[in-house]
């Protein structure tokens, strides 16, 4: 696989690209040509595009097709703001040209999820040297110029990935426990989940409750590394493990699938509360998961996105009431603040409750888990 770092010739040029297009204004278009962008009939007179939503990849994680591109998509239209919500697939120049695209078009707000910062960090320059509020969502771009910031409560996840393991790990003293983080080499999200991992495991390590046998960061959350990275882990560890920490379901399936082959079967985590993940949890595969319901995220980004539409900066700041400091930048970006929810086996009626996922594709092919869980 590529990586998504890397930038491309055609990237840098398309960046150099963005500063001119800064000075050019929006273009007098109002439509949005490419696959995935969404027209409101309640939109404005002028019928241009407001608001240009970019989102990273469909790889790294379900979510960004499962539950944010819709969601988001409802709540503009139901707005009656025309929004262009567009994935860049994981490829950063792609990720630029949608951009360059848009701030040609004359949006007045972005909504970005790069998978790389550099990548964001780029666009948020020649967005706000053409009058553009940016709004990181999800992942913060740090040393960017972002208004706005919209995420969970990261350190919080990790904490809850590592009291979950240790819950599924009682009795077992001693455990052996391989540590799957997530792409700390482009997020600053991984960051904090391990650093919350951490701060819940560390200790239990300290009293010779479990032993943090093997440890690695999956590079870009790529999960073919992440099943790499797992064979190898083990292999060095003498093929023993007794539980997992895995940064996210694609990763913590990774880590399935290569226990499964090795007919092992340990607790491993999760975040994101895919559909895969969940059915993992039902069979016992996977102890839990995260879940950072996305529609809470999509709601609180798409409110504040339509204030600075509206020019109502009363609002916006009432939404981000929190601050989130920028070391790199050194300035504090006002931030919506989430909370996550562990999800085990007991509890995961929350997510389909919350309409993350409905209960028919949650219990396709694991009917029968689904029935003694009590989802029909």
């Amino acid at each position: 696989m590529e990586s998504r770092v890397r930038m491309t010739g055609g990237a840098l040029l398309a960046l150099a690209g963005l500063a001119a297009l800064s000075a050019c204004g929006g273009s007098s278009s109002g439509s949005t040509s490419s696959a995935g962008s969404t027209s409101s009939p309640a939109a404005t007179a002028s019928n241009k595009v407001q608001v240009g939503v970019i989102l990273p990849d469909t790889t790294s994680s379900a979510r960004y097709t499962q539950y944010d591109a819709p969601l988001l998509t409802k709540a503009f239209e139901a707005a009656g703001v025309k929004a262009d919500v567009q994935n860049a697939q994981g490829d950063n120049a792609k990720f630029v040209s949608i951009a360059q695209s848009m701030i040609s078009e004359g949006v007045k707000v972005l909504l970005i999820d790069p998978a790389d910062p550099q990548t964001g960090i780029s666009v948020e320059t020649s967005a706000k040297s053409a009058g553009i509020q940016v709004i990181d969502y999800d992942r913060v771009n740090l040393g960017g110029s972002a208004g706005y910031y919209v995420s969970f409560d990261n350190p919080s996840v990790g904490k809850l990935q590592g009291q979950g393991l240790l819950d599924c790990l009682k009795g077992k003293p001693g455990a052996q426990v391989i540590m799957l983080n997530g792409g700390t080499d482009i997020d600053n999200n991984a960051v904090q989940f391990k650093a919350g991992a951490h701060e819940v495991l560390d200790p239990a390590a300290k009293a010779g409750t479990i032993k943090i046998a093997q440890e690695v960061d999956v590079s870009k959350w790529d999960n073919t590394t992440a099943a790499t990275d797992m064979q190898q882990l083990l292999t060095k560890n003498g093929g023993k493990v007794d539980g997992v920490l895995a940064a996210n379901d694609g990763i913590g399936g990774a880590a399935i699938g290569v226990l499964k082959a090795k007919n092992l079967k340990v607790p491993v985590t999760g975040q994101d509360a895919s559909i895969q993940g969940l059915q993992y949890v039902l069979t016992g595969d996977q102890c839990m998961t995260v879940f950072k319901d996305v529609s809470k995220e999509a709601d609180a980004a798409s409110k504040l996105a339509i204030a600075l539409v509206k020019g109502d900066t009363a609002t916006a700041t009432s939404l981000a009431s929190q601050k989130l400091h920028d070391s790199k930048g050194n300035r504090d970006i006002p931030y919506v603040l989430l909370v996550p929810e562990a999800i085990t086996k007991a509890n995961i009626k929350d997510v389909v409750t919350a309409g993350a996922v409905t209960a028919a594709d949650l219990c396709k092919g694991v009917e029968a888990a689904c029935k003694a869980a009590g989802i029909s």
